[in-house]
């Protein structure tokens, strides 16, 4: 059998994707739009919505609200995503706006599986938008930012090796930490993100603990040399003393990650199985006059409602 004959013979096999979307974006009009959820009160007078309706004004409409037809065939459509640009438009006069059209009604997605924009990631959108002409004081008014935030985030990676942007281009890291980052060379830069990437630690905090931790030859300029106080040891001792402990946080942290997963599927199994024990009154009886220590603490691992902590959801 040839490799294409293969190929067809499995393509009959694999059953067809569901298409989420209309492949062709329909214009609506306004007032025919459906909101499936209310605005929360205040919210003209949020940050975010003062963010939507500046960028709107000066560039557009970038993201198309997401609808679904609504049954009965005249014309209205429910909103399953855009709210805030919804509102937006209607404050700036636009009676329609061009939407993409969903096959299922699901909000959740939309709102709960957002992937937020990193800051080398803004700083790329940023700087490729300078090349292109765009003026720094028009993009912070689409961005309801002042022209000096701009200016600063546009240099982002000024002094930073490539190494380390590659490593922290997709994560949450605060400007400040870049900031710590330049002070040191490139090799310490790349094991630092490094650090932090294995810590899941992106606050200044532990950035200045790791560039407090650098020996003077990996920074970028060397410290001043300080007299170490009457019955102290000297500082670089501690300094050494502290990057030791935190490479061995560090490989002990990924050894248990490689094995978190099928232990918390064991616990998750365990707990099952317990449960059901304790659904049977004989198995009680038995403990209860037999092993009344085992049933406290059957009773204490069914009454677990999850093994792992499941974060707030974050407010939209």
């Amino acid at each position: 059998m040839s490799r294409l004959d293969w190929h067809d013979d499995m393509a009959g096999d694999i059953a067809p994707v569901h298409q989420a979307f209309e492949r062709e974006y329909v214009e609506v009009a306004i007032e025919k739009l459906v909101p499936l959820k209310r605005l929360r009160d205040g919210v003209h007078e949020s940050k975010k919505y003062a963010q939507v309706l500046s960028s709107i004004e000066t560039i557009g409409l970038v993201e198309a609200p997401v609808v679904i037809s609504a049954p009965g065939g005249d014309g209205q459509y429910y909103l399953l995503d855009g709210h805030l640009r919804i509102e937006a438009l209607k404050q700036l006069g636009i009676d329609s706006v061009s939407c993409l059209v969903a096959t299922d009604e699901e909000t959740y997605t939309y709102n709960k599986r957002v992937n937020r924009l990193a800051p080398i990631q803004e700083y790329r959108m940023i700087a490729r938008a300078i090349e292109r002409g765009v003026a720094p004081a028009q993009i912070a008014e689409a961005l309801g930012l002042e022209v000096r935030t701009i200016q600063k985030r546009s240099k982002l990676l000024d002094g930073i090796c490539p190494e380390a942007a590659e490593i922290l281009k997709d994560t949450n890291c605060p400007m400040a930490v870049f900031d710590l980052l330049r002070r040191m060379s490139d090799a310490r830069q790349a094991e630092a993100a490094d650090l932090m990437t294995g810590q899941n630690n992106f606050t200044s905090l532990f950035a200045k603990a790791l560039l407090a931790a650098t020996p003077d030859d990996q920074l970028a300029k060397r410290r001043r040399k300080r007299k170490a106080e009457d019955g102290e040891p000297p500082n670089s001792e501690q300094l050494s003393r502290m990057e030791r402990e935190l490479a061995v946080l560090q490989s002990r942290i990924k050894s248990v990650e490689d094995s978190y997963g099928i232990d918390n599927l064991h616990l998750t199994l365990a707990r099952g199985y317990i449960c059901k024990l304790l659904g049977n009154p004989e198995v009680i009886r038995w403990l209860t006059r037999n092993r009344q220590e085992y049933l406290a603490e059957f009773q204490r691992i069914a009454e677990i409602e999850t093994l792992v902590p499941v974060p707030e959801p974050a407010m939209s």
